[in-house]
């Protein structure tokens, strides 16, 4: 009797570490990505310009020399002249950069970079690099001045229609946004029918014995990975898309909701099956004593009663659409605009998130978090249904 009563308190401590670890892991993320979403809305990038330089033994900025310098130069974020001075090929350079510092912590070149014969390029607006001649054949000494940026609009952000993260730092995802609803609804049009009817065919009609094996296939593909779907819709969709409507590619919109369609169906089907068994027997057998056929008594008795859970079916089917990326990516072709047709390329974006994340920069990165939390906003208002719902149908009920 102790030893039971002592294993039972060291299982009960392990599952309240294990729970409150779990939960604050959890939380911790949440936490992460919305403060890296909601900083580019709220800060700029830097608190002060930045000056990055390579292949300089010796390098003056702004009448400081910096010996070998190694990371970021930086002085404060409303300086007006940047002057330069430097050795190339033995002989001293001067060079001067004009800025013109806002309140709002944005600064910019008020004119171009008097650089003699160096080279400029700018990488993007925020971003300038002067090269020359380096010690050795092929290697360039080159001085990067980043600039702040200042705190982006939400409104912007949120209601933008141009994505151009690299050169022009603009970053829009109503189109992106529209894309990823056309995809998620487009899926449940086609996936919720075929999920409602196969459900209550397995539910109503067919054998136990049959239900049985039909329902562990039906599970078995619900935990099938998604870029196995996603393969799946590249190597056959994709084609038959593209033979059918004698398009230049099958990468569109009607691809990504086919097989985002295909992936739904089990956690559709999964979830109203079980609902429908669960509808008490009284209620079937009230129907056909009173003459309903069983069409009628699973389509007018045993559905509408378990309206709740088909609807909370169809909600966690939609969470899934919207999250997908992997299967997406590989069909949608993943053009950023406007879709006019369906057979016409589609960008999501949890894809935008999978595709730019390994080569973002600071700003960009933190957009493609804001990203995130417009998912995140997205699946709380989608469980938010879901619990709205059911406590509506339980006070039916």
């Amino acid at each position: 009797m102790l030893s039971r009563r002592l294993t039972d308190k060291v299982f009960a401590w392990l599952f309240r570490v294990f729970s409150l670890t779990g939960v604050a892991a959890l939380g911790a993320i949440v936490i992460f990505i919305l403060i890296q979403g909601i900083q580019p809305f709220i800060f700029s990038t830097s608190g002060s310009i930045r000056i990055f330089v390579e292949k300089f033994d010796s390098i003056t900025v702004n009448q400081t020399v910096y010996e070998k310098p190694d990371g970021f130069i930086e002085l404060p974020w409303n300086t007006k002249v940047v002057s330069f001075k430097f050795m190339v090929d033995g002989v001293e350079r001067d060079m001067e950069c004009h800025l013109n510092p806002e309140k709002n912590g944005k600064t910019s070149v008020v004119e171009p970079i008097e650089a003699g014969d160096g080279e400029v390029s700018s990488p993007n607006t925020y971003t300038y690099t002067v090269s020359f001649p380096g010690d050795f054949p092929g290697v360039k000494k080159r001085i990067n001045v980043i600039l702040p940026e200042a705190p982006y609009g939400i409104l912007d952000f949120l209601g933008g229609t141009e994505w151009l993260p690299v050169h022009t730092r603009v970053f829009g995802i109503f189109t992106m946004f529209v894309g990823s609803l056309c995809v998620c609804f487009g899926a449940l049009l086609i996936g919720v029918p075929v999920g409602i009817l196969s459900s209550v065919f397995m539910a109503e009609f067919l054998p136990e014995k049959i239900a049985g094996l039909l329902r562990g296939g039906v599970e078995l593909l619900a935990g099938i990975p998604s870029v196995v779907f996603g393969f799946f819709g590249l190597m056959v969709i994709v084609p038959m898309v593209k033979q059918t409507f004698k398009t230049a590619t099958g990468n569109s919109l009607l691809s990504a909701v086919l097989v985002l369609a295909l992936m739904i169906l089990p956690t559709i089907i999964v979830i109203s099956e079980n609902v429908l068994r669960a509808v008490p027997r009284s209620r079937r057998e009230a129907s056909l004593s009173l003459g309903a056929s069983k069409m009628q008594t699973a389509w007018h008795v045993v559905l509408p009663h378990a309206k709740s859970g088909v609807i909370a079916a169809i909600i966690l089917g939609f969470s899934r659409a919207i999250g997908e990326t992997m299967a997406v990516i590989l069909v949608a072709g993943n053009s950023i605009q406007f879709i006019k047709s369906p057979l016409e390329g589609v960008r999501t974006l949890t894809g935008t998130i999978a595709l730019e994340m390994g080569y973002a920069d600071t700003r960009h990165s933190q957009m493609l978090f804001a990203i995130g939390v417009v998912l995140l906003i997205m699946v709380f208002l989608l469980n938010s249904l879901i619990l709205f719902i059911r406590s509506r149908s339980m006070e039916d009920s």
